[in-house]
């Protein structure tokens, strides 16, 4: 049994049992009124309506038992269609992230700023993880969002909305030999010194690595962590050479060390923001994804909306240009470019 056909039955009775009429009210036609309501017949096994000829002259006893409980439920369907409304159009409640800190720490800030202004009532819980910390937070449902880097297949059943791109950049201090290179860096000499780069940047698999052995190289990796602040203390010491996002490295704060230009020696990285597909997509978080990344096209917000997780995410992000993120400010002196 189809609500549909609980629809058509209620439209019928409603205009006067006139199956024309109440195919006009349903923008149908009248053989698809007719067709409904002998499906509905057949599948309870009970003719609801006294006919006379073509014309329906009242309902049976059991129709008009059928009928109560039809009404009964097309309210429940409405009351919950309006539940799913207000549901989607509440201006409180909570936001549960989980990113890594580069992405807490340098990006983040600015985005939950300008959201709190227009809904001050929000609060968020912002977990910090690794790659695999954060999917598994999300497979444990402890978070609404993943924001983090990769491609797009590493993020499972998730659906995943591409935010913005980024850069690596090396990081010296100002007395390194490489400070006072003139000559575009290349990955051969980058791979004479230490590196001081994220946790599971030394994996084999990780594009870093990947890049070097397509080299034919094999850097060695001095110091990992998942703080970007704590690889610039690092570098700062002397350990080696820094590797991490360009967005990490701060104008003020940074002026001590040389960045020096990475483009092209390493793939550009992709930030995603992914959710699950049983998610209810509130006009909360429909606001926060224009927030985080407002180069996404109104109409995939309309697909997500409507269609939630069946939309077709590939059709409605055609054609669209990432927006390359840098540091929140002037980062220190680049050279080598």
């Amino acid at each position: 049994m189809k609500l549909q056909q609980l629809r058509f039955f209620m439209a019928v009775i409603d205009n006067g049992l006139n199956i024309t009429q109440a195919a006009e009210a349903l923008y149908t036609s009248q053989p698809g009124v007719s067709k409904q309501i002998r499906l509905l017949e057949s599948e309870l096994g009970m003719r609801l309506f006294v006919r006379q000829g073509k014309r329906l002259e009242s309902l049976t006893p059991a129709g008009e038992r059928v009928a109560d409980h039809a009404a009964r439920v097309l309210k429940e369907v409405d009351g919950i269609k309006a539940l799913s409304k207000e549901l989607r159009g509440e201006d409180r409640g909570t936001i549960r992230l989980a990113t890594t800190h580069t992405q807490a720490r340098y990006v983040l800030p600015s985005v939950i700023d300008r959201f709190r202004r227009d809904f001050p009532d929000v609060d968020f819980h912002l977990h910090q993880g690794t790659s695999e910390q954060i999917l598994r937070m999300m497979d444990e449902r402890k978070v609404d969002f993943a924001l983090l880097s990769g491609r797009a297949r590493e993020f499972g059943s998730l659906v995943s909305l591409p935010v913005y791109q980024w850069d690596r950049t090396i990081l010296v201090p100002q007395d390194h030999p490489l400070a006072e290179r003139e000559a575009p860096l290349d990955l051969a000499t980058l791979a004479d010194y230490p590196l001081v780069t994220y946790v599971y940047s030394d994996q084999p698999e990780s594009s870093m690595m990947s890049s070097f052995s397509r080299e034919g190289l094999t850097p060695r990796v001095a110091f990992t962590a998942r703080d970007a602040d704590i690889i610039k203390t690092y570098v700062r010491l002397g350990l080696g050479v820094g590797v991490l996002a360009s967005m990490a490295v701060e104008a003020g704060t940074d002026d001590d060390l040389i960045a020096l230009d990475a483009a092209g020696l390493f793939p550009r990285l992709t930030t995603w923001l992914g959710f699950r597909e049983d998610l209810l997509l509130t006009d909360l978080h429909i606001n926060f994804i224009r927030q985080l990344a407002p180069h996404l096209p109104e109409r995939l917000f309309t697909a997500l909306t409507r269609e939630g997780p069946d939309a077709d995410l590939d059709d409605q992000l055609q054609d669209i240009e990432l927006p390359l993120r840098a540091g929140p400010g002037r980062r220190p002196e680049l050279r080598g470019c």
